[in-house]
């Protein structure tokens, strides 16, 4: 008895000296890409006139820096110093949301060298694609036709700022991964080197928590994500939320359900509540700046994300089972060509945003 309690404790350490090093690891990636293409982003955004070319910015940004929340407080510092319109803002935020999965799919990429891991693991990123996808297809044109988000993100902008807002929120995981991040950053000056350097973190630390989760694989583990965690839509949803919330990055949140529905703990239908709530709970970031900022503008475009991520869920949940089905058959493709996740990715992410910018800017 107790020396099964001491291996228990051995494994809970070690699951959280894994998920440190994997939390590190974003970190590092997340601020090595911003070192390579913030100043990129800034005028990328600052420039943009177009709509259609403001969404596929937001992708490419978000895409490049590996962070919507980075993405729309840049965006929402531009609005407040006057830079960007409010017009212009809201596309670039929608393309954010898109851009922002590309971190799930790195994560899946852990498991590639086991086919039926890979597959439900890209299933999870595809779906996180799919979700925000739908959002953009429905939300993007009548946005433009009716402005209805900018209307109501305006007649709520009142509000927050009237009540005299002001309050700042730092994730408590920061505060344990932060200072050794800019410990790393300080000691490796390339972006490059500490952007292999976080992704081989990354590798390690994931490879090492799915083959510490494995044997829980068909056990009670299982069954307390089921039947407790993940027991109904609305707690999915609360977890989903909450997570986003503390992290402040909806990429971290939904990448630590990567491995675990990867070795078929969880199933697609259970956790697309968990990432309506993680897209929900992204938005808090660039809200809470746009609060602080005092700019009406500003606060009106966190509205907008927020507004945005809410009225998508409602309206994409009871069609949940479309993206669901979508994201099974890519991921069934990618069995029979290893080539295709690497295609799609590329494509979507950075060919198709750079073809668009480059012929409608």
């Amino acid at each position: 008895m107790e020396s099964n309690r001491s291996l228990m404790i051995r494994k809970g350490i070690t699951i959280l000296i894994v998920l440190y090093f994997f939390l590190l690891s974003i970190d590092v990636m997340g601020s090595s890409f911003k070192l390579l293409g913030t100043g990129f982003a800034e005028y990328l955004i600052a420039v943009t006139h177009n709509p259609l070319v403001g969404l596929f910015i937001g992708i490419l940004v978000t895409s490049i820096i590996q962070s919507s929340s980075v993405t729309t407080s840049i965006v929402v510092g531009l609005t407040a110093s006057g830079a960007l319109s409010i017009g212009a803002a809201i596309p670039i935020v929608m393309g954010a949301n898109i851009g922002t999965s590309i971190t799930t799919f790195i994560v899946s990429l852990t498991h590639i060298a086991h086919k039926e891991e890979f597959r439900k693991a890209f299933a999870v990123a595809t779906l996180h694609d799919f979700f925000n996808i739908f959002i953009v297809l429905l939300l993007f044109p009548l946005e433009l036709t009716f402005h209805f988000l900018e209307k109501s993100a305006l007649y709520l902008t009142e509000f927050f700022l009237g009540g005299g807002v002001g309050l700042t929120f730092t994730s408590p995981f920061k505060f344990i991964t932060t200072p050794v991040a800019e410990l790393l950053l300080n000691l490796i000056s390339s972006p490059v080197l500490l952007i292999f350097l976080a992704l081989g973190m990354l590798f390690v630390s994931l490879r090492l928590f799915v083959k510490i989760l494995r044997p829980f694989a068909e056990t009670e583990f299982k069954h307390i994500l089921h039947d407790h965690v993940f027991r109904t839509p609305l707690r999915s949803f609360g977890w989903g939320l909450i997570l986003t919330v503390l992290l402040q990055s909806s990429s971290v949140s939904t990448s630590l359900l990567v491995p675990i529905v990867g070795l078929g703990m969880l199933q697609l239908e259970r956790i697309f509540p968990y990432i309506l709530g993680a897209n929900i709970g992204t938005t808090v970031t660039a809200l809470l700046a746009s609060v602080v900022t005092g700019s009406p503008a500003a606060v009106t475009v966190g509205l907008v994300h927020f507004l945005f991520n809410v009225s998508g869920s409602a309206i994409v949940y009871p069609m949940r089972k479309i993206p669901i089905a979508l994201s099974q058959m890519l991921a069934e493709a990618s069995l029979k060509n290893r080539i295709f996740p690497i295609t799609y990715v590329c494509g979507l992410f950075f060919i198709l945003p750079v073809l668009v910018i480059y012929f409608f800017h």
